[in-house]
């Protein structure tokens, strides 16, 4: 994601870069191309004029640190500056009622279903909370269908009524469905439009004004920029929703919404979204996404991420076998399979400092592994937790068996044994949470 930008930033710190300290001239040549990546990015000029002044007289007032040079520093500042921009800190999201009455508006395409999925998947999956979907799009059939669909793949009661052409009755009805089966926390999924118009706001208006929300979520596609800006504002007038969700991480975004949204609106964005899949929703937090606009990474979700699909006591069994040199295929494939749930393959390996840009014209699916889990399953049981029974005869049937050739099989057999012996080789370090990670 950001990737543009991304490279424009770090062609603009290019100018402080090896300068031996910071002037007001080295100073104004970096602001001023900072300035025009954030204008490229879709942010409004009047936001990114006020966010290189504020870099600018901080640049300047600031005390160099002897540790730092100047492009260091440059850059630590830019990226409190987009810290701020952007929120600051992690923004509560507010489901302590009983149920916890979500509304959630946007455009007609901005991915309100599906992040309404994604929503109900998320505070089922990690927060423990017994989710019911309110299908209150009575435009759309398509809407209540795609609802039933999503809440089938994550076991989780869609309620809808297709005769009824008024949203907030059926809002008002899927409570009592809710406190009657129990049901903590209730998603309600409103009809979109292509553009702003009266009669959406006027209905959506209505819903709120009968259903009293703890939270009213604005999700914006992230790909229509200063757009979606404008529109968050529309809505937000007659609204006054609590937060804001970015979907579409995953396409070609520009950037202009996470850096302008927060500014224009003063609501705070507190979900991101990527692709199809369910498990792809994250809490946002505006010092990592910082880091990652900038290049840096986001080494603490990507633990967090680990943390969250590798068991506690799996890694403790895996770190004796490692110690003991005998870490096998079977281990190997098991750690695949742990590192498929993680999510997007590309993303992940985004979040890794100075790896994202490496990336940006690889294409990386999510199939990648496909091939390596073809050789290991090819394998006999015995050939799989005992690697040195793999000889010439032996190749050519797993190569056979997997669709693939002898070279590539050679391939991977030689770096299986080069990461046991780096592990090897590792083995006196602990294993386990990195220090430093722990969660946030």
């Amino acid at each position: 994601m950001f990737n543009s930008l991304s490279e424009k930033l770090e062609s603009a710190f290019k100018n402080i870069k090896g300068e031996g300290r910071i002037s007001e001239l080295n100073i104004a040549n970096t602001v001023k191309d900072i300035r025009r990546a954030l204008v490229d990015a879709d942010v409004n000029y009047k936001i990114a004029k006020e966010f290189t002044d504020k870099v600018k007289e901080t640049a300047l007032g600031s005390k160099v640190l002897l540790s730092v040079n100047p492009g260091q520093q440059m850059v630590k500042i830019v990226q409190d500056e987009l810290t701020a921009l952007m929120g600051g800190t992690e923004s509560e999201f507010n489901v302590t009622g009983n149920p916890a009455i979500i509304l959630i508006a946007g455009l007609q395409g901005s991915g309100k279903t599906t992040f309404s999925g994604k929503l109900a998947n998320y505070l089922k999956t990690k927060k423990g909370k017994s989710p019911l979907l309110v299908a209150a799009d009575i435009y759309r059939p398509a809407a209540i269908d795609q609802l039933e669909v999503l809440g089938g793949q994550i076991g989780v009661d869609v309620y809808s009524e297709r005769e009824n052409k008024d949203a907030v009755s059926i809002a008002q009805n899927a409570i009592k469905e809710a406190r009657s089966k129990n049901k903590n926390v209730i998603i309600i999924d409103t009809a979109g439009r292509l553009a702003v118009d009266e009669v959406m706001m006027t209905e959506v208006a209505n819903v709120k004004a009968a259903v009293n929300p703890h939270e009213i979520l604005f999700v914006v596609d992230s790909m229509t920029g200063q757009d979606a800006v404008n529109t968050a504002a529309a809505f937000n007038e007659r609204l006054d929703f609590s937060g804001v969700v970015l979907t579409k991480l995953d396409g070609d975004t520009r950037g202009g919404a996470a850096l302008s949204i927060k500014y224009t609106v003063n609501k705070p964005i507190k979900f991101m979204s990527s692709g199809e899949k369910m498990d792809t929703l994250d809490v946002f937090y505006p010092e990592r996404m910082a880091q990652r606009i900038l290049g840096m990474g986001d080494i603490v979700s990507l633990v967090e991420k680990a943390q969250e699909q590798f068991d506690a006591a799996e890694a403790a069994k895996l770190e004796k076998r490692i110690r003991k040199n005998q870490f096998d295929f079977e281990d190997f494939k098991t750690q695949l399979q742990q590192i498929k749930k993680m999510g997007n393959i590309k993303d992940l390996m985004g979040m890794i400092p100075g790896v994202g840009k490496q990336l940006k014209d690889v294409d990386i699916n999510d199939d990648a592994f496909k091939g390596i889990e073809a050789m290991i399953n090819s394998m006999t049981i015995e050939e799989r937790r005992n690697p040195d029974l793999i000889n010439p005869s032996r190749k050519n049937r797993i190569a056979k068996g997997s669709g693939k050739d002898l070279n590539e099989l050679n391939q991977f057999l030689k770096q299986f044994e080069q990461m046991k012996s780096m592990m090897k080789m590792m083995n006196k370090m602990p294993m386990g949470r990195m220090p430093g990670m722990g969660r946030r």
